[in-house]
């Protein structure tokens, strides 16, 4: 028997390979029901991928991107499109390049999934928390009556990160594998909000207002896109997409809020505001700038500079990171089981016969169907690894 650990769609595309293979599956999950974050990404349409050419696409995952690199060409994104469309589910691509299911809903497609599971034989055993092993290498499980010992023939742990805790990724699976040896990076926010220092009118009165059509540059890192001014400070695709680069305290975000416009017709344009006009209603005359951009500008110290500074503030207003949101109110996590402590079919070389698969391993990508690919990918990669180990010779 094969134990997958973990209900998410690493675990689960998992187990379907592996039950398409002729193995007898059980899955374990800590909630009472399976895929809760993959539910939870649905409210918002569910993007499954991204239309990206691979190259460009694979490049997304930063310092992975070599690593993951085979196991995305192996379920691409079109092939990720083709399952969900054996599903019942057809997808489309938005004027992003993001693909999302026809329905832009994930309940449907999860729906199809678990009756294919069913129908391939795919067992589940809800309400078991994963405790590591014991003295003979069988799986412990605290369960409501106690705990459950399970002997299985291989195993993909696929537990998630640490982010939505409440929905079953609690991270709590790092210090089990520390304690086997197993190197682990740091786990730590990622896709999350960042937190900035506003004065209270802008906490009270611009909270919950997007910036629109913004360019944002943190260290060497740039995106151009939307955000949202919140209590804390930023949250929106366009901060994700900046990376650790703007989640560090002391790291400076620079906002760039007319980016289709040179710094010279900035100038221009508030030069030729009547003079006596208050600066507010200069620059919403001058520059089409809505109450959420007047006041993070004030913020920036526009209305103290001259003409010169202000076309300067437009183009480069700077703000200083206190750090990132917690973890706990991440989309995702970085960090997880190093690239080190796993082989090149993601087994854990510590604990032969394990495999590690989705946001437990230390990869990070933004926002945009990178990080549902990439659960996938790895899932249905580690399936193969499990695959062949188990069909490997007797020693």
């Amino acid at each position: 028997m094969i134990a997958i650990i973990g209900a998410g769609p690493a675990g689960l595309i998992a187990a379907e390979r592996l039950a398409a293979a002729g193995f007898a599956v059980t899955v374990y999950e800590r909630m009472a029901s399976p895929a809760r974050k993959f539910l939870l990404a649905g409210r918002g349409g569910l993007n499954l991928t991204h239309t990206e050419d691979l190259p460009r696409f694979v490049a997304r995952y930063g310092a992975a991107a070599d690593r993951l690199a085979p196991m995305i060409a192996a379920f691409p994104p079109d092939a990720l499109r083709g399952w969900s469309a054996a599903l019942g589910e057809e997808t489309f691509a938005g004027t992003s390049g993001r693909v999302f299911p026809k329905s832009f809903k994930a309940t449907p497609l999860l729906r199809a999934w678990l009756r294919r599971l069913d129908g391939a034989g795919v067992r589940f055993a809800f309400g078991r928390t994963w405790r590591g092993w014991d003295a003979a290498g069988a799986l412990r499980f605290a369960i409501a009556e106690g705990e459950e010992i399970v002997r299985a023939d291989a195993v993909v742990l696929a537990l998630g990160g640490a982010s939505w805790p409440r929905l079953g990724s609690d991270g709590g699976w790092a210090e089990i594998l520390r304690r086997e040896g197993v190197d682990i990076a740091p786990l730590r926010p990622s896709n999350c909000g960042i937190e900035i220092a506003w004065s209270p009118f802008v906490r009270e009165r611009i909270a919950g207002a997007p910036l629109k059509n913004v360019a944002l540059r943190a260290g060497a890192a740039t995106a151009r896109g939307e955000c949202v001014v919140t209590e804390e400070g930023l949250e929106g695709g366009a901060v994700y997409a900046l990376g650790d680069a703007v989640r560090r305290a002391g790291a400076t975000l620079h906002i760039d809020f007319k980016p289709d416009l040179t710094e010279a017709v900035v100038a221009a344009r508030l030069a030729a505001v009547p003079k006596g006009a208050s600066w507010p209603k200069a620059v919403a005359r001058a520059l089409g700038f809505d109450a959420a951009v007047r006041a993070l500008l004030a913020e920036a110290g526009f209305a103290q500079a001259d003409t010169a500074r202000r076309a300067a503030l437009v183009k480069d207003a700077a703000f200083t990171v206190t750090g990132a949101r917690p973890i706990e109110k991440a989309i995702s996590t970085a960090g997880g089981v190093t690239w080190g402590a796993l082989d090149d079919r993601l087994m854990l070389r510590a604990r032969p016969g394990v495999f590690i698969a989705g946001e437990m391993i230390d990869w990070d990508a933004p926002t945009g169907g990178y990080l549902l690919q990439a659960c996938f990918a790895s899932g249905a990669w580690a399936a193969e690894g499990v695959r062949v180990w188990l069909s490997r010779p007797p020693a």
